[in-house]
């Protein structure tokens, strides 16, 4: 596997091309086109082939890629296979679904804690694990070495807990809240803003109404 740093919009398709990959392999398809990756990833056969000479995997001229051994080859990248232990914080709506989520196993992802600083919520099982005090993170973080923490607090506690993280030697985080966190050097952040993303859709959805855009109404009493 190579260890150069791949870009990170050929990154973000590499898992894309694993999927279409693996569903070729559950076919008994032994081969894929970089035609039919791009299809799936909606880009150009040549910007596939681009991204995959990131790996130390080559096609076939008239075959394509051997499915079985490129989507191995991506796992192994993507460090698929590898175990990776995190914490959530902030055992909410959002929170407890992420601990509850079955599709990070297969990533190779295991929530091991969740924690949460309200009362009526420390203490709860919530997906086999019992909300923990937020004051436990640098205790479970180190014996547990923990890999990554995900963030789903309010904007306004994210970055408390970000520090509690980073001072656990937690150098890989998920942030959910909607607000820009600061970090150490050789912290990396991901952050997933919904709220971002809803505004995205929102606007095809105002696209396909021919840019009619109604006032949004509160809800009924019986609705809400």
């Amino acid at each position: 596997m190579q260890q150069t740093s791949i870009p990170t919009p050929s990154l973000r398709r590499l898992p894309v091309y694993r999927r279409r990959l693996r569903v070729a392999v559950e076919k008994g398809i032994p081969y894929v086109s970089s035609r039919q990756l791009g299809v799936a990833a909606g880009v150009p056969a040549a910007q596939v082939r681009k991204d995959l000479s990131w790996v130390e995997q080559e096609g076939r001229p008239g075959r394509g890629y051997e499915a079985r051994a490129l989507a191995d080859e991506l796992d192994l990248t993507l460090g698929l296979q590898c175990e990776k232990r995190a914490v959530v914080v902030g055992a909410g709506n959002l929170g407890s679904a992420l601990a509850a989520y079955p599709g990070f196993a297969p990533c190779g992802l295991r929530i091991v804690a969740l924690f949460d600083k309200d009362p009526a919520v420390i203490g709860k099982d919530v997906a086999s694990l019992t909300v923990q005090p937020v004051e436990e993170l640098a205790k479970v973080a180190r014996r547990d070495q923990v890999d990554m923490g995900i963030i789903t607090v309010p904007a306004e506690a994210a970055q408390n807990v970000a520090d509690a993280m980073m001072e656990a030697g937690i150098h890989v985080l998920w942030n959910f809240a909607p607000t820009t966190l600061r970090v150490e050097e050789g912290v990396y952040v991901h952050n997933q803003d919904l709220v971002v993303e809803l505004a995205v859709l929102s606007h095809q959805i105002v696209e396909r109404r021919g840019g009619e855009c109604p006032p949004h109404l509160p809800m009924a009493e019986d609705e809400a």
